[in-house]
C-alpha cells in the first residue's frame, strides 16, 4: 500500500499544482459557478415567497438557503470528471503509452481527480462553507451546525467523490467505442444535475419518483451529503444512506473493472 501511494500521490500533487498555475481560469470558474448559485437562490426565494406554506418538499425557507449553497460547495468538489480525459487519451492515441507503463491507468486517473477535488475544496469550497456558517448563525439565527453533522457530511462527501469518479470511469469506457463523446458528456452533465438533486431537491418529487431516484447512485452524489449536513438523516436512516453509498462504490468499482478488461481487448488506437 505504501509503495502504491508513492507511485500515485505525485499524480494528485501535480494536478493540484497545475490548477494553481492558471489563476485566471480559477477566478473565472468561481465567478461563473457562484453566479449560478445566486440565480438558484433568488429563484427559490421567489417560489417560497409566493407559496401558501412555509415548508416545501420538507424544507423550510432557511433550510433551502443552506441547501442551495451547500449544493454548490458539494457539487464543486464531487463533480470532478475523468471521462473527458479518457476520451482525449483515446482520440489522441496517448492511452497506448499509458497502457504500456507499469502503472494502473484507472488509479492514475483517480489520483489526478483527487488533486482536483482537494484544490476545489480549498478554493473556493472551504471559504464559501465558512461564510455560509457565519450567515446561518448571525442572520438566519439557526446556530452553528453540530460537529457530528459536519463529520458525517465529510464522510458522505468522500463516498460521493468515489461514486462519481467510478461512475465517470464506467461512462468514459464509451470513448473506446465511439471515440467522440462531447455530445454524450453534455447530456450526462444535464442528467446528473437533475438526478443528483443539484437542480431540484429529490424530496420535491412524488414519493414513487423519490424511491426510484434514491435507489440509483446519482442521489448519493450530492443530495445525500447535503441532507446529511442539514440533519435530515439521523440514527438508522443515516447509517442506511452511508451504507448505500458504500454499496454503490463496490458495485461501480466492480463494473468498471469488468468493462476495462473487456474494452482493452478490442482497443483500437487513433493518432499517436
Amino acid at each position: 500500500m505504501k509503495n502504491k501511494l508513492k507511485i500515485y500521490l505525485p499524480f494528485m500533487e501535480n494536478e493540484f499544482k497545475r490548477n494553481l498555475a492558471y489563476k485566471g481560469s480559477f477566478y473565472l470558474f468561481i465567478l461563473c459557478s457562484l453566479f449560478g448559485s445566486f440565480i438558484a437562490y433568488y429563484l427559490w426565494m421567489a417560489i417560497y415567497g409566493s407559496a401558501e406554506t412555509s415548508i416545501l418538499g420538507g424544507l423550510t425557507r432557511n433550510e433551502m438557503v443552506l441547501y442551495v449553497f451547500m449544493t454548490y460547495v458539494t457539487s464543486n468538489m464531487v463533480m470532478v470528471g475523468i471521462a473527458d480525459e479518457i476520451s482525449d487519451n483515446v482520440t489522441e492515441g496517448s492511452v497506448a503509452m499509458m497502457l504500456i507503463k507499469p502503472i494502473d491507468y484507472r488509479m492514475s486517473l483517480l489520483f489526478k481527480a483527487f488533486g482536483n477535488v482537494m484544490y476545489r475544496f480549498f478554493a473556493p469550497g472551504i471559504f464559501v462553507w465558512i461564510g455560509l456558517e457565519i450567515y446561518k448563525a448571525q442572520v438566519l439565527k439557526m446556530g452553528v451546525t453540530p460537529v457530528f453533522n459536519i463529520v458525517c457530511y465529510i464522510i458522505s462527501c468522500c463516498f460521493s467523490v468515489l461514486i462519481h469518479l467510478l461512475f465517470d470511469f464506467c461512462f468514459g469506457m464509451v470513448a473506446f467505442v465511439t471515440t467522440y463523446m462531447f455530445g454524450m458528456m453534455m447530456a450526462k452533465e444535464a442528467l446528473l444535475g437533475f438526478l443528483s438533486g443539484q437542480l431540484i431537491p429529490i424530496s420535491f418529487f412524488p414519493q414513487v419518483v423519490q424511491q426510484v431516484f434514491e435507489f440509483l447512485p446519482f442521489s448519493s452524489m450530492i443530495y445525500t451529503p447535503v441532507m446529511v449536513y442539514l440533519g435530515k438523516y439521523t440514527g438508522s436512516s443515516l447509517a442506511l444512506v452511508l451504507a448505500k453509498q458504500l454499496l454503490w462504490i463496490v458495485i461501480l468499482y466492480g463494473l468498471g473493472t469488468i468493462l476495462w478488461k473487456r474494452i482493452t481487448k478490442r482497443l483500437v488506437v487513433l493518432g499517436g
